[in-house]
């Protein structure tokens, strides 16, 4: 077997998702490019394993290792994206980098009032709601 065109591909595969991960500011496009990546790896693996004919197969072993671990990798990767989402309203990654208490969008949050004045303002709030977040 000829490893120059699996080995060219994997380094295609392997410079488009470096591309994908520093030029791209969605943080699914980022997830998509690093899972280029990964697979960029695991078709070198292959390649490698095939072409050294390793008798115990350490190259496939090492990809499916692989390719647990990008899934696991997915799972929580899209959790977060979808976390940000829902409070941040964008997926955007310059927007979230600021992480503390205010947030990346301009966003300070406004303490609760502990003696019970904020009750007047309705029902929703009382000591168990979530402070309410205010332009600055």
């Amino acid at each position: 077997m000829h490893a120059i065109y699996p080995l060219t591909l994997a380094a295609l595969l392997f410079a488009v998702g470096v591309y994908g991960v520093l030029a791209r500011r969605n943080a699914v496009a980022v997830l998509m490019a690093i899972e280029l990546l990964l697979n960029a790896v695991n078709l070198n693996l292959v390649t490698f394993s095939s072409l050294l004919r390793d008798q115990y197969g350490m190259g496939q072993v090492f990809t499916i290792f692989l390719i647990t671990v990008a899934a696991a990798e997915t799972g929580l990767g899209l959790a977060i994206v979808l976390l940000l989402y829902r409070n941040r309203g964008t997926a955007a990654i310059d927007d979230a980098r600021e992480l503390g208490e205010d947030g990346a969008l301009g966003m300070r949050r406004i303490p609760q009032q502990a003696d019970g004045a904020g009750a007047a303002r309705g029902a929703g709030a009382g000591p168990t709601s979530a402070p309410k977040a205010v332009t600055k």
